[in-house]
């Protein structure tokens, strides 16, 4: 006996839309069994990871923070998986974003009239990085024909150990006794406040203003359009002449960009300063954003805000239900396979066939 997939003949978009939230409840169900085996109240543990961090200010305020780099690394990411190519170096042009960034935040530190036109420097510097370094695996594919899972993958340690060098020795504060860290950027090198006093910045705004682009830019234009008939059907973006190393280069363009922005958007938001680290992983964490929101940039937008939910919620169910941070990603994990599989069984009918048959 085996289980063989077919399409349905209509599908149903109650079900579509639902299958989200059916996926949703069925990783919360799972969630509370496995809580409850640790010993644990699911009643407990489900206030601590959804509803604690919606209940004060500074945790909404922290969800936002880290849902925006989330947000702009997966729209930028969603143009290459819509036309089937696969970065999974955001992370690395993430970090090579916030390091370029940096390094002007450090050059023009303590520098008289060196205000209105910094942080618009660093926020270029920071895009055009990401940007270049993106174009390295899609240069290799398009004219050798590389794997850009493996080079885009590979130079994340790259930028990473890049980083470290530079934050421990030529850009290390001379005055901060020996820790890896650069000078504090200046108040003009810092995205700006949007309430006096509190946590939430202007980077908040760039992704928000990112994801409506990418929307329009998909839904309403020739390139958008481009870019899903390529994913959907190759052959046929053929047929229709579409370039398929023009799309590849756009899109790792388009994905690195992003990337590149949202790691200068940390370090000149929440770090104010270059440290041998500046991302928990948002370049990874992103490509599950991405597919949790069906490479739609609303979605997105939507998913971000689950996965900063539940990093919220389980950092303070570390704390205060002493449960290992490792079952948030596994969680995170678990939605994404839900609503991948929610979404298959939204498309197909699950058919049992005898061993054998054809």
């Amino acid at each position: 006996m085996r289980l063989d997939l077919v399409p349905r003949a209509q599908r149903s978009a109650i079900l579509a839309a639902l299958s989200p939230a059916l996926a949703f409840a069925a990783a919360i169900l799972i969630g509370g069994i496995t809580v409850a085996a640790l010993g644990v109240s699911p009643a407990a543990a489900f206030v601590t990871y959804f509803v604690a961090p919606l209940s004060e200010s500074w945790s909404l305020q922290e969800v936002a923070l880290k849902a925006a780099p989330l947000a702009l690394i997966a729209t930028g990411l969603a143009f290459c998986y819509r036309a089937s190519l696969w970065n999974i170096g955001a992370e690395g042009q993430f970090v090579v974003g916030g390091l370029a960034g940096g390094w002007v935040a450090v050059a023009t530190h303590g520098t008289e009239g060196a205000t209105f036109w910094v942080l618009p420097a660093m926020l270029l510097a920071g895009t055009l990085a990401g940007l270049a370094y993106a174009m390295i695996p899609a240069i290799l594919k398009v004219q050798l024909g590389v794997s850009e899972i493996l080079t885009s993958l590979m130079l994340v340690y790259v930028a990473e150990l890049l980083l470290d060098y530079m934050a421990r020795g030529p850009l290390r504060d001379p005055a901060g006794y020996n820790f890896p860290q650069s000078v504090a950027f200046d108040e003009a090198a810092r995205l700006p406040a949007l309430m006096a006093g509190e946590s939430l910045h202007a980077g908040v705004l760039i992704a928000v203003l990112a994801v409506v682009l990418a929307t329009v830019v998909l839904a309403r234009t020739l390139f958008g359009f481009e870019v899903r008939v390529v994913g959907e059907s190759p052959r046929a973006a053929r047929f229709a002449g579409f370039s398929d190393a023009r799309l590849t280069l756009a899109a790792f363009a388009i994905s690195g960009a992003a990337a590149g922005l949202a790691g200068i958007g940390e370090v000149a938001g929440r770090l104010g300063q270059l440290q041998p680290t500046i991302s928990p992983g948002y370049g990874f964490t992103a490509i599950i954003v991405a597919f949790l929101g069906r490479l739609s940039p609303p979605g997105i937008l939507a998913a971000s805000l689950v996965i900063a939910l539940t990093t919220i919620g389980g950092e303070g169910a570390q704390v205060d239900l002493k449960l290992p941070l490792d079952l948030t990603r596994a969680f995170q994990g678990l939605l994404l396979g839900l609503v991948l599989g929610a979404d298959i069984l939204a498309r197909f009918h699950v058919r049992l066939v005898p061993g054998g048959a054809r």
